[in-house]
């Protein structure tokens, strides 16, 4: 139980390395939650810091959320899909909430994303149906050129995607419940969405 404790705290703080800031801070020597968005997402470090940036920021926030996940329950802790789901609520809540910047982080996704596909790798209904998602995503995002809404719409039809694929109770609910959570985090840029407002990904802020 004790090293159980362990893992979920040191998910914690490995979600919560805030990559987007410390990168702002390291190459551009800005407070990035003051620019663009203001969020501390890769999707922010992208249109503030460079594409070149922004996709390493996206990278490591992924392998946040699949390094715990995958090492603390398959290597370290070899547990049960129940413990594989605290931790990656674990390694997300630190991403959202990060202890270093006053509990204020990120909306998820990415960090998300590598948690998922560190599960997949033991789960084939949840690889079916991560995959859907993240075409669909694809699909959203090229028509539309918003990562947001692209994010919204892969969020809506994924716990559906494991419905169809007959996935286990405790991830059709934990599932369903994180991407409630991810739409509920992207409320102000629905907002902007409806009032026409919301930046693609090619436009850029003044700084």
């Amino acid at each position: 139980m004790f090293m159980k404790i362990i893992g979920i705290l040191f998910s914690y703080i490995i979600g919560s390395i805030p990559t987007a800031f410390l990168f702002g801070r390291i190459f551009k020597g800005i407070d990035i939650r003051n620019y663009g968005s203001g969020n501390i997402g890769a999707t922010n470090a992208f249109r503030v810091l460079g594409k070149r940036v922004g996709i390493i920021v996206f990278l490591i926030d992924v392998l946040k959320g699949f390094i715990p996940v995958f090492i603390i329950s398959e290597l370290i802790l070899p547990v049960n899909n129940i413990y594989r789901l605290v931790i990656f609520a674990s390694v997300f809540a630190g991403h959202v909430w990060t202890c270093f910047l006053r509990f204020k982080g990120g909306k998820g996704m990415a960090v998300s994303l590598g948690a998922l596909i560190a599960l997949a790798l033991r789960v084939n209904s949840l690889g079916l149906a991560l995959l859907l998602a993240v075409a669909i995503w694809i699909i959203v995002f090229v028509i539309f050129k918003y990562v947001s809404l692209a994010s919204i719409v892969s969020s809506i039809v994924f716990p559906l995607f494991l419905l169809i694929f007959s996935a286990s109770l405790e991830l059709i609910v934990f599932g369903s419940l994180l991407c409630l959570f991810i739409i509920i985090k992207h409320k102000s840029n629905i907002y902007r969405l409806l009032q026409g407002k919301e930046l693609r990904v090619n436009s850029s802020s003044n700084h």
